[in-house]
């Protein structure tokens, strides 16, 4: 069995309660004077609005989630073989969760899975 390399991921996802969700966006536009860019949306069901703050080498997305009643971090993770780090995290506990956010129309495979903390990670399988 490959082992898999995992790296970092470019993107950070700030998941927001709808009541706080403007407030957030114009701490980060107004406040601190971010660019901040509404984008589109449509392949994360269970978000109802987004936009993206650059935030240093990193990309913040701002994620309006109507249900949620607290904010939540998301982080993005790479790797060379999905199948393999799959099946190395198996093997500590760690299985993917990805009924935590159906994703359609991605450009590579990923997995949702949770660290054990219960922050959650997007897996993402680079080639």
């Amino acid at each position: 069995m490959n082992e898999p390399r995992f790296t970092a991921g470019l993107n950070i996802a700030m998941k927001i309660p709808r009541a706080r969700y403007d407030a957030t966006v114009a701490f980060y536009r107004d406040t601190l004077g971010f660019e901040v860019n509404a984008d589109d949306v449509s392949y994360a069901p269970t978000v109802s609005r987004t936009h993206s703050v650059r935030f240093g080498p990193n990309t913040l997305w701002l994620d309006c989630v109507d249900n949620y009643s607290q904010p939540d971090v998301w982080l993005q993770l790479h790797t060379d073989d999905l199948d393999a780090a799959t099946d190395r995290l198996a093997g500590v506990g760690i299985r993917p969760s990805d009924e935590v956010e159906p994703l359609e129309d991605l450009q590579s495979r990923t997995h949702w899975i949770r660290n054990p903390a219960g922050v959650i990670h997007l897996l993402a399988e680079t080639t």
